[in-house]
């Protein structure tokens, strides 16, 4: 999210979850044990807004993430809801969103989250392959995530969908085919995680016997840098990518395996950036001679353009042999772009946007 936009998080543990999926130990993915109360709720809102700068343009939402928002009881939903509304009816925030599963959406539940102003309900897809999420433990299958789409677009709230990718028995062509399908659902948003292998998981079991082999952090960037690419050439906000870091994970060593990295979306948005100079500077002749290039990106995407601590600079140099990467910034220039302008002294001017990269 930009910075004009603040999210307030409230995390719900998996109360509501009627399955185990074999990657999920909720508490350890949210930090979060006990399942918050009203007041809690209230209390944690309004702490929040006192840091929360309301300048022209600023949106504030308040998302329930967590387990499985929808699946608990009802009269639950609705008493934390309700204490999230009074801050909608007071114009202190500005919408509501709720995370859950395909399986936990109904027209009562729309009737319910309407009642209390929801404005974007996420589902944790995961594949739209059925024979992944089996062998991952959702419980649902490829059908609910269509019903609980159409009824949410029905609704006119707002549709955003998680994927994974390295499930059990998942390919990068079954993630491909699995965005597709998702793109023709037409998301507003969409998270992108790669599977990890946390302690006390079903996943953990099948590690430790040999019988699932996670992603290597460059297998998962790749796979999700294909997947960025495809949602935003088809218009879908990527409002995450990687696992959010917490203290759990960052000190405790809850991951055993697996991609994780605490700067997974900048390795991923390096990885997408340095296509884009290799697509500019393909059929170049004498460039590989170069000592000098100087690019032009958004003022926005200079450290991603320079990479991972300094990455992409490392790799030109090594595979080019230039001392010198220049990278300008242009406040005006749109999010994606980057622009070749010069190679030593010779003038280049060549432009490519991120949607134009061929997706492989």
């Amino acid at each position: 999210m930009s910075k004009s936009h603040f999210i307030i998080p409230v995390f719900v543990p998996d109360l509501g979850c009627p399955h185990q999926c074999v990657f999920c130990n909720q508490k350890k993915i949210t930090g979060h044990n006990d399942v918050p109360g009203a007041d809690e709720v209230t209390q944690k809102i309004a702490g929040y807004l006192k840091t929360i700068p309301r300048n022209p343009g600023t949106t504030v939402e308040v998302a329930f993430y967590g387990g499985s928002f929808t699946a608990v009881d009802p009269n639950l939903q609705a008493e934390l809801l309700a204490r999230a509304y009074q801050f909608v009816a007071s114009h202190e925030i500005d919408s509501i969103r709720v995370s859950t599963r395909p399986d936990a959406v109904s027209e009562d539940i729309m009737a319910l989250l309407s009642t209390y102003g929801v404005g974007t309900v996420e589902l944790g897809v995961q594949s739209m392959d059925d024979e992944v999420l089996w062998l991952s433990g959702r419980g649902h299958t490829s059908r609910d995530v269509l019903r609980a789409s159409a009824l949410i677009k029905e609704w006119g709230v707002n549709l955003g969908f998680q994927i994974m990718v390295g499930l059990p028995g998942d390919t990068e062509d079954k993630e491909i085919n699995s965005a597709l399908e998702l793109i023709s659902l037409r998301p507003d948003l969409m998270r992108i995680y790669p599977c990890l292998v946390l302690k006390d998981t079903p996943l953990a079991e099948l590690y430790g016997k040999g019988e699932y082999v996670p992603l290597t952090v460059e297998q998962a960037v790749w796979r999700c840098k294909i997947l960025l690419l495809m949602f935003e050439r088809a218009g879908v906000n990527v409002i995450r990518i990687g696992l959010q870091p917490s203290e759990q994970i960052n000190l405790d060593g809850d991951v055993l395996a697996g991609p994780y990295h605490p700067a997974f979306r900048e390795l991923v948005e390096t990885a997408v950036i340095r296509d884009q100079l290799e697509y500019l500077f393909k059929d170049k002749a004498g460039f590989e001679s170069a000592d000098m290039v100087e690019v032009v990106v958004p003022e926005t995407d200079v450290s991603w353009t320079k990479g991972h601590k300094g990455s992409n600079v490392e790799y030109f140099r090594r595979k080019y042999g230039i001392s010198r990467f220049v990278v300008v910034p242009d406040p005006g220039m749109p999010r994606g772009t980057i622009q070749l302008a010069l190679v030593d002294d010779r003038k280049i001017n060549l432009t490519v946007n991120r949607t134009d990269l061929p997706v492989t």
